[in-house]
């Protein structure tokens, strides 16, 4: 089965009936696993896993000795051989043993480059969490290495397989009922409280050096770990680059949109100005597609426009409007027509131990359990799966642009061709960020 006609079969709701072939396609080809990063996601990415094919996890990687520890524990568990994984605590000695088929990375953005880089070297194909990078240049190298080496390389962008939200793009999109479109809003408007915390020293099961890496040392913040890293510049692109770049991926992926020409943003920190965290808690970007408009918004205080839809996308059309989010979506025709509603799937009765599983975003987990089946399907091709690690490069990159733009106070013209910002040499020095000694920052040309 390709898959694209394994995709179109989840999009109708008949991935179950289709998964007896399927499994037996991969019967013969059991894969050996490595996890790098055993916190919240990494598990939730690896236990989806487990559950669509018959793989062997035989590695886990992390520098914090308890989440190491229950990772262990739980895949030791749920795996069918029932045998405990070898454990590490730096990704490159994992990787030197050159032994296993397929690594996911789940550690914190800042720490994705380069154990992406290191895997297909290795000979891996890989899935590794959004957003890809946390500078363009990283980006570049990561879409560089996977094509010189050949590997399939999945992004966590998942929204590309959910399955209400395939359903949309075939039958709502595709299928031209919103017409001409001409502008689309994208938000989160989630209501995240933020404190101001004391520093205080790291504890002892966690090595905050090798957590670090190639970020700017800080002192250490509870703040900071576990999970909460994404409200810190250091390591992350914001809530643009962890909420926005889902929701941006989405769209693109519903209207077949390439790279935006222009990015424009302004915010900051207004509502939290005495927090410990650093990111913006207000701010608005739009990516400048030429004849469509794609507008962020997200707000971590105050009402939510429309409570259905607190974080999600909208898209204008001169037929009809669709809304869509992780919970549903809703087509609203402009006149005559037949309004649709979806909600999302879930699959609590097909895998009960979804329901029991710590941290677990149920209606979330049929997504990734897709997303998945997509990955293997495409490495049994040796073709691109549907989040591409290119695909993840260009949505990332909108992202960091957009926090580019906040920065310097203006617009910024890209040239996705060339990958550089058009007539302005001080932002495309923001496109390297600069790495702590003594990691050495990826170069596109020398993978």
């Amino acid at each position: 089965m390709n898959r694209r006609k394994f995709i179109q079969v989840g999009a109708a709701g008949l991935a179950l009936s289709a998964f007896g072939n399927y499994a037996a396609e991969f019967a013969d080809q059991k894969k050996r696993v490595g996890l790098i990063g055993c916190g919240w996601y990494g598990k939730v990415d690896l236990l989806r896993l487990i559950q669509v094919a018959p793989v062997e996890v035989v590695s886990l990687c992390d520098v914090d000795k308890q989440l190491l520890a229950g990772a262990v524990e739980i895949v030791s568990t749920r795996q069918a051989s029932k045998k405990k994984p070898r454990t590490y605590s730096d990704y490159r000695e994992m990787l030197k043993e050159k032994d296993l088929d397929l690594v996911l990375i789940g550690t914190p953005d800042h720490w994705h480059a380069l154990p992406m880089i290191a895997a297909v070297q290795a000979g891996a194909d890989v899935y590794v969490q959004k957003p890809i990078s946390v500078d363009v240049i990283e980006g570049q190298a990561m879409v560089a290495a996977a094509r010189k080496y050949k590997r399939v390389v999945q992004v966590g962008t998942q929204r590309r397989s959910t399955p209400h939200l395939i359903e949309a793009r075939e039958n709502i999109v595709k299928a031209g009922k919103l017409g001409k479109v001409a502008q689309v809003e994208i938000c989160c408007y989630y209501r995240w409280g933020r404190n101001k915390v004391p520093n205080i020293n790291p504890p002892d099961y966690l090595d905050y050096e090798m957590w670090t890496g190639p970020a700017p040392m800080r002192p250490f913040n509870s703040q900071v770990h576990p999970r909460s890293w994404r409200n810190f510049m250091e390591y992350g692109n914001g809530i643009m680059g962890d909420m926005g770049i889902h929701m941006f991926d989405a769209v693109r992926w519903l209207l077949d949109l390439g790279a935006p020409l222009k990015v424009s943003s302004s915010g900051g920190i207004y509502m939290y100005p005495d927090c410990t965290p650093n990111t913006p808690d207000t701010q608005i970007a739009t990516f400048d597609f030429g004849d469509l408009q794609v507008v962020w918004t997200h707000r971590l205080w105050g009402e939510c426009p429309d409570p259905k839809y607190p974080w999600g996308f909208t898209i204008y059309g001169d037929k009809g409007t669709l809304k869509g989010s992780v919970m549903s979506y809703d087509f609203i025709p402009l006149g005559q027509g037949t309004a649709i509603h979806k909600d999302v799937t879930y699959e609590r009765e097909q895998y009960p131990e979804d329901v029991t599983e710590k941290d677990i975003e149920l209606h979330v987990a049929p997504a990734v359990r897709y997303h998945m089946k997509d990955l293997l399907a495409a490495i049994a091709a040796r073709s691109k799966p549907v989040a591409d690690i290119e695909q993840g490069y260009i949505s990332t990159t909108a992202c960091i642009l957009a926090n580019m733009s906040l920065k310097l106070g203006r617009s910024l013209t890209w040239d996705n061709a060339t990958g550089r910002i058009v007539g302005d040499e001080e932002a495309n020095r923001l496109l390297h960020r600069p790495y702590r000694t003594p990691w050495v920052h990826p170069d596109p040309a020398n993978v």
